[in-house]
């Protein structure tokens, strides 16, 4: 199997099968976007603990299989970590996206997302739920 087949494996699999969907009954921190250019849309909410640690996220949401696949697997790379660790994602994964800045983490599955800065107008799609989070992120660290 080649490399694109096996991403393309990955991005239909969450697609079809997202990790994470659903609503955090007990959230306070949540955020909704849109892509006006082609109508995909997340709700992303985020619980945090008092340790720092993104102890449980979960999105909704309905577009297409860029979008829908990156948040989940955007999801299944940050439950679990601290803060901290969650910024660094998120920049590695946004010069993954652009091609500008550095990598600085491994970023395992969601390397399967690199063949859509092909495509520049896919890009909104894929920063989707990462837009989401990044503000989420900055709006607590306001409050």
């Amino acid at each position: 199997m080649s490399l694109d087949a096996l991403y393309q494996e990955i991005i239909l699999e969450h697609y079809k099968n997202p990790r994470n969907f659903g609503k955090l009954d007990e959230s306070r921190a949540k955020a909704h976007y849109e892509n006006p250019s082609c109508g995909d849309q997340i709700d992303l909410q985020i619980l945090i603990n008092d340790d720092n640690v993104v102890e449980d996220i979960r999105f909704q949401g309905r577009g297409c299989a860029i979008s829908q696949a990156s948040a989940s697997l955007m999801t299944e790379a940050v439950k679990g970590k601290r803060l901290d660790e969650v910024e660094k994602i998120i920049e590695s994964f946004t010069s993954l996206m652009t091609g500008e800045g550095e990598i600085t983490v491994e970023l395992g599955d969601l390397e399967a997302l690199e063949g859509v800065k092909k495509f520049p107008v896919r890009v909104k799609c894929a920063m989707l739920s990462w837009t989401a989070l990044k503000s989420l992120l900055e709006r607590e660290k306001k409050s």
